[in-house]
């Protein structure tokens, strides 16, 4: 086959032979080197834009774990503080437990309770019957845990402390209102309480109190917390003070030169009512002093602690 190319200028024809070895090895180097060049331009793109793709989605997934890892790290963090404020708060409370506990002993053993009554070293006992087999296997205790029991130990504890307490009230209660021990500090008794010759008549007649003579002006001081019911005179008894304590007991103070308290005061245990005199029917300064239990006179002498 023969290709034949004119010249512009000179208008030669020239005819080249495609056949011919030489045309025919040009022809192949050309078109492998279009080839080639092709292919490396191919695989040079397919470099850049076909494994970005990988590489960056490689880069992602690194910066991911980067930042789950920063903040798995914030709440463990968070966590460890949390769980620093819980032992904390746990150890508190069982000091708390501890000086409950003491204050629980010594309280036990200033109302003079019997051994056992209230055990602070130990939980109070429980019972009853078991519902059933759906209870939960034991697990390590946690700190939940902890602060739940030493929750449950200050609740009992503040229950019996709080029992405790009315108990030692109710007994200096009793104690402040129950007549007990002598009206007047100086003083003897000159007069017991029954059956004895009248002063004024010498007949036979029955005594409801005790006389203690003293020196006019003496204190005369209340033998129990209570409602003053009267204060001034009455007929026989001069200048008195009538005491009501509660519990059916009341005590009255008579023959005062003077009367310290007015009908409806409070008067607490000790406390000064009048001063020692000789008013109404009586010889000299004295105080007659009488109990009485719902309202009938009884022997003073088993209130103040003295025998005859």
């Amino acid at each position: 086959m023969n290709v034949f190319f004119v010249g512009r200028k000179s208008g030669r024809v020239k005819q080249f032979d495609l056949r011919h070895p030489v045309v025919v090895a040009a022809a192949v180097f050309l078109v492998l080197g279009i080839v080639g060049g092709a292919f490396s331009v191919g695989v040079d793109l397919g470099a850049r834009h076909g494994a970005a793709g990988p590489i960056n989605e490689l880069g992602n997934w690194s910066a991911a774990v980067l930042r789950q890892q920063a903040q798995i790290e914030d709440v463990k963090r968070v966590l460890q503080e949390k769980v620093n404020a819980l032992a904390m708060r746990v150890g508190q409370m069982n000091a708390n437990v501890i000086r409950v506990n003491a204050l629980g002993k010594r309280l036990t053993r200033m109302a003079n309770l019997n051994d056992g009554e209230f055990d602070f070293g130990n939980p109070p006992a429980l019972g009853g019957s078991e519902g059933g087999s759906d209870g939960q296997p034991a697990q390590i205790p946690n700190l939940t845990a902890m602060v739940d029991d030493l929750q449950t130990q200050l609740s009992s504890r503040e229950q019996q402390l709080g029992v405790l307490e009315n108990m030692i009230l109710t007994r200096e209660l009793n104690k402040q209102v129950y007549p007990e021990g002598r009206p007047v500090q100086d003083g003897w008794i000159s007069s017991y309480f029954g059956r004895r010759a009248d002063p004024f008549t010498g007949y036979s007649a029955v005594h409801k109190g005790l006389d203690f003579a003293g020196p006019e002006g003496t204190k005369v001081s209340s033998v129990a917390a209570g409602l003053v019911t009267f204060a001034g005179d009455r007929s026989g008894f001069g200048q008195m003070v009538e005491i009501n304590h509660g519990n059916g007991l009341a005590t009255r103070y008579c023959h005062n030169e003077k009367v310290l308290v007015k009908q409806g005061q409070m008067i607490r245990k000790g406390q000064e009512v009048a001063l020692m005199g000789s008013t109404g029917r009586s010889t000299g300064p004295h105080l007659h002093f009488e109990v009485l239990k719902n309202g009938t006179q009884v022997d003073p002498l088993r209130f103040i602690g003295e025998d005859r």
